[in-house]
């Protein structure tokens, strides 16, 4: 539990800052889905779109969080692979939010894309993961913040991590009973992960 703390204290402080936005942001979508969906006559498939919901929060809570104007200024730019990340302990509170937190925030990243890429290969998820970090970190450098390699490469891990869950999953999915890949069965399970994750939120919370 306490070297879950960290990791915990960031996730709420995430949360305590993007919520306004994610709110906003949420109700505009879906409200725009919804009535495309209508328009267009086409069916509602419920576990497609609550993925694509999960994943367009994700993405505003990423921008977010790579663009809040913290107190950087003790930061300087690094160009050198591994030095950031070789000056933590590795029990330590900064490693926990610097290192563990950089892959952790592109896990899902990896899964996603490969889940709509529906990519067995590697180069492709490998790619835009690359593509997505290496841009973060040069817009962070523009808006006086720091560019960080290490921070890259602790993206690219935490996406290919994603990817792995996913390849892992979809193995294991085809070796399940044929229900399992039922509209039906896998729009509860979309509802319970999702049910989930909001109750994992409001215990973060309080």
């Amino acid at each position: 539990m306490i070297m879950l703390k960290p990791i915990s204290n960031t996730i709420q402080g995430v949360i305590n800052f993007t919520w306004p936005m994610v709110i906003i942001s949420v109700i505009i979508l879906v409200s725009f889905r919804i009535c495309y969906l209508i328009k267009s006559q086409q069916k509602i498939v419920l576990y497609k779109e609550l993925s694509m919901l999960i994943f367009g929060i994700y993405i505003l809570c990423l921008f977010q969080v790579v663009t809040f104007q913290d107190d950087v200024s003790w930061a300087t730019n690094n160009f050198i692979p591994f030095k950031e990340i070789m000056r933590y302990n590795i029990t330590s509170r900064l490693f926990f939010k610097n290192v563990l937190g950089n892959m952790i925030m592109f896990l899902p990243f990896g899964f996603f894309v490969s889940l709509y890429l529906k990519s067995e290969k590697l180069t492709l998820p490998l790619f835009l993961i690359l593509i997505a970090s290496i841009s973060i970190e040069v817009v962070q450098l523009l808006i006086g913040r720091v560019f960080d390699v290490d921070d890259i490469i602790l993206n690219i891990l935490g996406g290919l991590l994603g990817y792995f869950i996913y390849f892992i999953l979809k193995r294991i999915g085809e070796r399940l009973p044929s229900f399992v890949r039922k509209e039906w069965f896998l729009n509860t399970l979309s509802v319970l992960i999702l049910i989930g994750l909001t109750t994992g939120i409001v215990f973060i919370l309080i």
